[in-house]
Parts: C-alpha cells; sequence; structure tokens
C-alpha cells in the first residue's frame, strides 16, 4: 500500500549552487535604466553630493535603492537584494553609505529635490519619444489625475498627525499621468505633506500642478494640450481660479461638491434637458444622465467654466444621500473645455477614477509606509518612489505589448522580474540564460530584444 507523501513533491536543498542568479528578470528594468538616459542624468545631476575618494557614485546609489523598490522593496535596506547578485547590478554600496547619501541629499533641502527632479523629467522626455505612439503623449495630449494618498505610521515620525480616516501618519498628493485604457501609469508630482493636511487644500493643489507641469515636456504647457483632472477635494474658488488664469495653457475636469445652490438647480432642470450618459464604447450607460447647469449656479466662478451634473440609479444596496434627488446619486465637476457633448466630457471626467489604480499601484511600491523618521529624508523617499514607480510604467511601454502592457507591479514581480537565471561566461561574455520552462520567459526575452533596438543615449 503507497502512503501519499503531501501535496507537493519533496525535494533535498543544498546550498552549494553557483552562477545562480535570483530576480534575473529585472534586466528589463536595467535596461530602460540605460536607454532612458537615466544612470548617466543621474550620475551628473548628483555629482556634487560625491566626496572625494568616494568608491561608489551617488547617482548610482539612489538608482539602487530605486530598483530595489520597483523589486518589491519598501526600506533602504532592501538594496541588499541587489548587492547579493552583482553580476547584474554592479557594485552595490552598503547600508551605511546609503543612509550617510540620503542624510547628505534630506540636508540639502530643494536642491537635492530639484536635481532629482529635473533628470526625471529629462528621461521622461526622451522614454516618451522612443515609445513613440505607445507614449501618453502620442494623441497630442496629456491627462494628469491629482489625488491624496494615506500612508500610515507605524512609529513616531516627524510630521506625523491623524488623518481624516482617524488613523496617524502622512497625507501626499501625488499626481499621475494616465496612459489612457492602452497602459497603466506614471507619476509626475509628490507633495509630501502632514496627516492632518486637508483634502481640498487649493495651495497643495497649485505646488502639485506646477512641480507636474515640470515634469512635462515644453510643448505640453500651451495650447491646452495638458488635461488637470481631480475629484472633489480640487473644487475650491482659488484652485478653479489659478486653473482659469491659465486656460489658455490648460483644460481642467474638477469634481464639485453638491452644495445647495447646485441641488436646487438639479431640481428645476427639466426632462427634456437630460442626456443619457455613455460607456467607454460608445453605448448607453444604463440608468444614468447627464445635464450642464447654467445660470446664477455660477456666479463667482471664472468665465468659461461649465458645470455638468450626472444623475444615476445608485447600486442595489446603496444608501441614498442628502445631496441626492428623487431617489438618484448626484455627481458634479467644472470643466472649461468647450465644443464638445457633455455625455463625453463626463465619460472623461469618470475616467479619473483609474487614479485609484496607480495608488494601489504606489502602495506596492514603496509607498505603504513612510521608512525613515524626518521629514526631509522621507521627501527624498518620495523621489526614490517615484523613480521606481517611472521605471514600472517606462519598461512596459518600451518593451512589453499587448496585455502585458496592463500589467501592474504586483503581476510584473510575480511573471518577470522574479524570474531566475544562470550566468554563463563564454568567450569572455556574461550570458544570462533563463528556464526555458518560465511561462513568460518569452516575453522578457522579446521585451530585452526590444529595448536592444532602441538608439543608445547621446
Amino acid at each position: 500500500m503507497k502512503h501519499s507523501i503531501g501535496s507537493y513533491p519533496r525535494v533535498r536543498v543544498r546550498d552549494d549552487g553557483r552562477q545562480v542568479v535570483s530576480q534575473a528578470g529585472a534586466v528589463l528594468l536595467v535596461e530602460t535604466v540605460r536607454k532612458s538616459g537615466l544612470d548617466q542624468a543621474i550620475s551628473e545631476a548628483l555629482s556634487p553630493w560625491r566626496k572625494p575618494r568616494a568608491v561608489h557614485d551617488p547617482g548610482k546609489v539612489l538608482l539602487d535603492v530605486a530598483l530595489a523598490v520597483a523589486s518589491g522593496g519598501d526600506c533602504l535596506a532592501d538594496v541588499g537584494m541587489l548587492r547579493a547578485e552583482p553580476a547584474v547590478f554592479g557594485p552595490v554600496a552598503s547600508d551605511p553609505t546609503v543612509s550617510r547619501l540620503i542624510d547628505a541629499l534630506a540636508a540639502s533641502g530643494q536642491k537635492a529635490l530639484q536635481a532629482i527632479r529635473s533628470v526625471r523629467a529629462q528621461a521622461r522626455q526622451r522614454v516618451w519619444r522612443l515609445a513613440g505612439q505607445a507614449a501618453p503623449d502620442a494623441g497630442g495630449t496629456v491627462t494628469v489625475d491629482l489625488d491624496g494618498v494615506l500612508v500610515i505610521a507605524h512609529s513616531d515620525k516627524e510630521d506625523a498627525a491623524p488623518t481624516w480616516k482617524r488613523t496617524w501618519g502622512h497625507h501626499p498628493l501625488m499626481a499621475f499621468v494616465d496612459h489612457g485604457p492602452g497602459g497603466t501609469g506614471e507619476p509626475v508630482a509628490a507633495l509630501l505633506r502632514p496627516g492632518n493636511a486637508g483634502s481640498n487644500t487649493a495651495a497643495d493643489h497649485i505646488t502639485t500642478t506646477q512641480l507636474t507641469l515640470a515634469q512635462l515636456p515644453a510643448r505640453f504647457r500651451r495650447g491646452r494640450r495638458t488635461l488637470i483632472r481631480t475629484d472633489f477635494a480640487g473644487g475650491t474658488h482659488d484652485f478653479v481660479a489659478w486653473l482659469a488664469r491659465r486656460g489658455r495653457w490648460l483644460s481642467y475636469s474638477v469634481g464639485m461638491v453638491i452644495t445647495d445652490a447646485i441641488h436646487s438647480h438639479v431640481l428645476k432642470v427639466p426632462a427634456s434637458a437630460w442626456t443619457p450618459a455613455i460607456e467607454a464604447d460608445g453605448g448607453i450607460r444604463d440608468g444614468a444622465w447627464v445635464a450642464e447647469l447654467t445660470g446664477d449656479v455660477l456666479h463667482g466662478w471664472p468665465k468659461g467654466m461649465r458645470l455638468i451634473v450626472r444623475k444615476e440609479r445608485p447600486h442595489p444596496g446603496a444608501q441614498l444621500r442628502l445631496t441626492d434627488a428623487d431617489g438618484m446619486r448626484l455627481t458634479c465637476f467644472a470643466t472649461n473645455t468647450a465644443g464638445r457633448p457633455i455625455p463625453e466630457l463626463e465619460l472623461r471626467h469618470r475616467r479619473r477614477a483609474r487614479a485609484e489604480d496607480r495608488i494601489r499601484a504606489a502602495r506596492a511600491t514603496g509607498l505603504r509606509n513612510l521608512p525613515l523618521k524626518r521629514t526631509a529624508q522621507n521627501k527624498v523617499w518620495l523621489e526614490i518612489v517615484q523613480i521606481a514607480l517611472d521605471l514600472l510604467a517606462w519598461m512596459p511601454m518600451l518593451a512589453l505589448t499587448g496585455e502585458a502592457r496592463l500589467w501592474e507591479p504586483r503581476r510584473l514581480r510575480f511573471r518577470l522580474l522574479s524570474a531566475a537565471g544562470q550566468l554563463v561566461t563564454s568567450g569572455r561574455r556574461r550570458v544570462l540564460r533563463l528556464a526555458r520552462h518560465w511561462p513568460w520567459t518569452s516575453q522578457i526575452t522579446a521585451g530585452l530584444e526590444r529595448l536592444a533596438l532602441l538608439p543608445n543615449p547621446g
């Protein structure tokens, strides 16, 4: 009689393996760094922070931390994963060296942050140019979503405070470029704020938008080629007025709170004025209608602002709010876009929900918590997180096709970055051999071939 030994095969484990590379799929990120020119640019930008006779370049140290975060790390010490694979990642600094660099950059304040941000903007422009029709600016416009992120603090950290969700931590305001239905998105700005920072603070929205515009190619700072989208937290008089003053350069689509004045106007809208809302495929959205509000409800708001409201049957089990009417859930947004049907504008604004996917990806890529104690240090960490997210957005844009372009960081790590390989030296050349049986090996090798065809930075 045979006895079962369990559901999984039993294997013997030994610790004498040689030339085995874990996280071998991360060469996709390394090649993306090389093709984007990020390594050379950041090395030059951070050269003022390189001490005499230093062994490690500050730019590479910072990029190594970003690569570790992109691969799933969530603290500075996780750079040790790269240190264990020098054949793929080169020499990696020790933990004390990494900590000293972060402290030095934090002590420099805005000077260091501006140096890092300028490098990201330069690399972004090159990557979008290399991506061609796969780039988010291929249609001649760029859509940027602003949203706040609650980051829980599990210890006493500088500027950690109670949040509006009765937790404790920080409340950064971030901006993401939306890649549309054919891709994911990438961060372009992050403003670190205390946990008790308001969701609708106009000054913070203005600062984040300014940081965003500095990250975009110059041609998107004119001609209304950039669309700024927010939820109702951005629907303040000061922020909308600031956007309106730049109406020649910016378009906006900003959520609005259903005030008593808006609510009373909605009740007066005749049935003939309501137009069926639409879905992404152009079909009618069941149980949803849109209308434009005019008249004195716009009094006090910038000239040229349009106010569009949607009413929709709530989902089964959903509770109505005081601002809802006639059993319908009401939402409202403002825009300065003219000449387009209001169902199209409402669909465009509804797509702002994709920002929640970007926030989920950020939480899975170093933003689950802020690992350092001082605010200045965590501002540097926030730049590192953005570099990691940039690489996880640029790599699929340049190297992957089809459904893989839509994979979020967790799936990229499980299927591609975590693939193991064997390093073989032949004819003075090092060759990384990936497992033939791994289902996604062909996607890794095809991606590397596409990256190899791209021109190197000049």
